[in-house]
C-alpha cells in the first residue's frame, strides 16, 4: 500500500538546519518555507519554495533565501525584460518630454519583439550581443545604439529596484550599423547663392540667422524677442547681438552651460531681422485673434512655435528656390555645419570656433565638425622642406607660411608666391 506524499513528508524527519516541507493537495506541490528576517513592524519576512519535489521545493526556497540576500525583491525571479521596460516608459521618464517618450517608445519595439519574453535574471551578455548583431545589418550606428540604451536604461532601473544583481547589457559594445545620413556644409558659393536666392521666403530670416550665427535649429526656435538687441550699444562699443539662454528642450534649458552665449550679429543679419520683425507685425494684424503671443522670433503663421518638421519642410521648400541645390539632401543642422565650414576656411582658430558653436571643448568641436574643419597644419613640413632642402622636391605644391616660420628659418618675410622656401633653395 502507497504512503500518500503529505504522510510521507510528515514522518520523514528533517536534518538540522534544513526547512520543513509540506505537501499542498490544492496545489498538489510541495511547499517549504523559511523566515529570513524582520520588518520595521517586527513582523516576519518570509520565503518561500515550491516544487514536484521536496528536493525541488527545497532547491526553490534556497534561490529564494539568497535573492533575498542579494538585495532582490519579491517576484524578481519572474521579472521579464518586457516588464523592465514598459516600466521605464511608464516610470522613468519623468523629467523627459513628450517626444523623447515616443521616441523610447517606437525604439523599445525592437527590445521587447526579440527579449521581451527572457526572465531579467536570466539575460545574457552573448546573447544581447547576438541581438544587437542581429540588427546592426538594418540599423545605422546612431538607432542602434538607441535601441541598446533603452535596454541598458530598463535594465539599470530593474537593478535600481530590485530585480536584477547586475545589469549585462553595460557588459556588451554597441557593433557597427550601416552607415548614415553624414553631415553636409555648404560651399562659399553655395551659401552665398542660398543667402541671396531665398530672400523673398517666409524662412529666409531663419536662413540667415541660423548659417551667420552656427547656433543649433532648437536655440533659433526658441530664441526670443527680448533676447535680440539689433541696436547694440556704440558708446561702450557693443555690437548688435543675439544671447543664446534658451531652447526648445525640456525646461527649455541650452544643451549644455556653455551653451549659454552671447553672439555678435553681423549687418546682413541685423538688417533683415528688422525686415523680418516688420513682417511679423503685419501678420500679427492680418491673423486678428488667432494670432497666440509667445514673443518668438520664428513663428507660424499665427504665432505659436515651429517644431522640427515645421521648419524641415519650410527649409527645403525655400532651397527649391536655389538652382544647383537638391532640397532632399539637406536640413536646417547643415547650415550650423555650414557655419563650422566657412569660418574654418577663412582661418578661425579651432578654439574660437568652438565658443561659437557653444560646445563645452574643441573635442566636441574636431569631433562632430572634422569633416568640416579645413586648415591643414603646415608648421611641420615648412620646417622639414626649409632643413631639407633637395632637388628632387615637386615645385609646384606651395604652403602658405604660418606662425613665423618662414622668420624663425632666416627667410624674407615676402615669400614668393609660387614658391616655398625649400624651393627656392632647390633651384638655388
Amino acid at each position: 500500500m502507497s504512503v500518500p506524499p503529505a504522510e510521507e513528508a510528515r514522518a520523514r524527519r528533517r536534518p538540522n538546519g534544513d526547512h520543513g516541507v509540506y505537501f499542498d493537495e490544492a496545489r498538489n506541490r510541495f511547499v517549504t518555507q523559511a523566515t529570513v528576517g524582520y520588518d520595521g513592524r517586527g513582523k516576519r519576512i518570509v520565503r518561500k519554495g515550491t516544487g514536484k519535489s521536496e528536493t525541488a521545493a527545497l532547491r526553490a526556497l534556497r534561490e529564494r533565501i539568497k535573492e533575498y540576500e542579494a538585495g532582490l525583491v519579491v517576484g524578481a525571479d519572474r521579472y521579464t525584460v518586457k516588464q523592465a521596460v514598459e516600466e521605464w516608459l511608464q516610470l522613468g521618464h519623468a523629467r523627459t518630454s513628450a517626444r523623447t517618450l515616443e521616441k523610447d517608445t517606437h525604439l523599445a519595439k525592437h527590445v521587447i519583439e526579440h527579449l521581451g519574453a527572457r526572465k531579467v535574471k536570466d539575460l545574457r551578455p552573448d546573447e544581447v550581443e547576438r541581438w544587437l548583431r542581429l540588427l546592426a545589418g538594418s540599423m545605422t550606428n546612431r538607432t542602434l545604439a538607441d535601441v541598446r540604451s533603452v535596454l541598458n536604461r530598463s535594465v539599470k532601473r530593474a537593478m535600481a529596484h530590485g530585480m536584477v544583481t547586475r545589469n549585462v547589457v553595460e557588459l556588451v559594445e554597441t557593433p557597427r550599423g550601416r552607415a548614415g545620413r553624414g553631415s553636409r556644409s555648404m560651399t562659399m558659393q553655395e551659401a552665398a547663392d542660398v543667402l541671396t536666392l531665398t530672400a523673398g521666403h517666409p524662412m529666409h530670416a531663419y536662413i540667415v540667422v541660423s548659417l551667420v550665427t552656427g547656433l543649433r535649429t532648437e536655440e533659433v526656435r526658441a530664441l526670443r524677442w527680448d533676447h535680440v538687441d539689433l541696436e547694440g550699444d556704440p558708446d561702450a562699443g557693443l555690437p548688435p547681438s543675439v544671447a543664446v539662454w534658451r531652447s526648445v528642450r525640456m525646461g527649455g534649458d541650452t544643451k549644455t552651460a556653455k551653451s549659454r552665449r552671447t553672439i555678435a550679429l553681423s549687418g546682413l543679419a541685423v538688417a533683415v531681422l528688422k525686415r523680418h520683425r516688420t513682417a511679423q507685425t503685419a501678420a500679427r494684424f492680418a491673423a486678428g485673434s488667432r494670432w497666440q503671443e509667445s514673443g518668438l522670433v520664428f513663428t507660424s503663421q499665427v504665432g505659436t512655435v515651429l517644431d522640427a518638421s515645421n521648419v524641415r519642410d519650410l527649409f527645403r521648400d525655400a532651397l527649391a528656390l536655389v538652382p544647383g541645390i537638391e532640397p532632399a539632401q539637406w536640413t536646417p543642422r547643415d547650415l550650423r555645419h555650414s557655419f563650422a565650414s566657412i569660418m574654418s576656411e577663412r582661418g578661425v582658430p579651432l578654439e574660437e570656433i568652438s565658443r561659437l558653436l557653444g560646445h563645452s571643448g574643441t573635442a566636441v568641436t574636431e569631433a562632430v565638425y572634422r569633416k568640416e574643419l579645413r586648415p591643414v597644419i603646415q608648421t611641420g613640413a615648412q620646417v622639414m622642406d626649409a632643413v631639407f632642402a633637395h632637388v628632387e622636391a615637386d615645385p609646384v605644391w606651395v604652403m602658405e607660411p604660418l606662425f613665423g616660420v618662414a622668420e624663425a628659418m632666416g627667410e624674407p618675410a615676402d615669400l614668393s608666391p609660387t614658391l616655398s622656401p625649400s624651393r627656392r633653395l632647390a633651384r638655388a
